[in-house]
C-alpha cells in the first residue's frame, strides 16, 4: 500500500494535499445551501459537509470554511437565521458545481446557473427547484472549530419536502431512485445505487461453554 505520514502530508504539494485529504474519508454528501441575505439577494453554494447531528429533536451540522474571507452562505444565516439545504442529483451536477466559484455577495448563483430558485407557501427563503429532497432549516447554534478555523452550524429542521417516490414505507429515503449525487473529494461526483438494506442489529447469542 501507498503510505504517507503525517510529516509527508504536510510537505505535498498544496493541490495533491488537498485532493488527497478531501476524499481519504469517502463518499460525502452533495447538498445546495441556499439562502437569502437581509437585502433580498439570493445565494446558493454547494457543500460537501452537512451530516447527521440527532433525530430528536431533527437537528443537522455542517462545516464551513473560515470567516477570515467574506462567507455569503454564512453571513445570510446569521443576518436571517434560516436557509435551506437541497439535494444534488444527476441533472444538475455541472451547474451545482459552479456554484463553488466566488462571486461577490451582490451576485446570485442562481443569476449566473440554470438552476432556479422555488419559493413555498409560509417561507421567505429559496429552495432549489427540481430537488428531490428540500429540508428548510433554522439557525440553532455554532461552534468554532480551534484546530482549523472552521466553524460547525447546527441547525433545526423546521420542513422537510421529498419526490412522493423515494419515500418507502418505513420512512427511510431511497436517494437512488432520484440519482441523487455523492462527492469524491472536491470535484468527483458520482451517483451510488442502493444495493441492500439490514435490519437493526443485536449481539449474537453465544453458547454458556461453562
Amino acid at each position: 500500500m501507498t503510505h504517507f505520514s503525517h510529516e509527508d502530508i504536510l510537505q505535498l504539494n498544496h493541490l495533491y494535499k488537498i485532493n488527497l485529504i478531501n476524499s481519504c474519508t469517502g463518499f460525502k454528501s452533495a447538498n445546495l445551501i441556499a439562502t437569502k441575505s437581509a437585502n433580498g439577494i439570493e445565494n446558493v453554494a454547494i457543500f460537501s459537509s452537512v451530516t447527521h447531528v440527532g433525530s430528536d429533536p431533527p437537528l443537522l451540522g455542517v462545516f464551513m470554511r473560515p470567516t477570515t474571507v467574506t462567507r455569503n452562505t454564512y453571513d445570510n444565516i446569521k443576518e436571517t437565521g434560516f436557509y435551506t439545504i437541497n439535494h444534488v442529483h444527476e441533472s444538475i451536477i455541472t451547474e451545482a458545481h459552479h456554484t463553488s466559484a466566488k462571486y461577490g455577495k451582490e451576485i446570485s448563483e442562481f443569476d449566473v446557473t440554470t438552476l432556479k430558485p422555488e419559493y413555498k407557501s409560509g417561507i421567505n427563503c429559496p429552495f432549489v427547484e427540481t430537488a428531490p429532497v428540500q429540508l428548510f432549516m433554522e439557525f440553532v447554534e455554532e461552534y468554532p472549530i480551534k484546530a482549523n478555523g472552521t466553524l460547525l452550524i447546527i441547525g433545526r429542521i423546521k420542513d422537510l419536502f421529498l419526490q412522493k417516490h423515494v419515500l418507502e414505507t418505513d420512512g427511510f429515503i431511497n436517494l437512488s431512485k432520484a440519482q441523487v449525487a455523492t462527492i469524491n473529494g472536491l470535484d468527483g461526483y458520482a451517483i451510488p445505487k442502493l444495493k441492500e438494506r439490514h435490519a437493526y442489529q443485536r449481539p449474537k447469542q453465544t453458547l454458556n461453554t461453562q
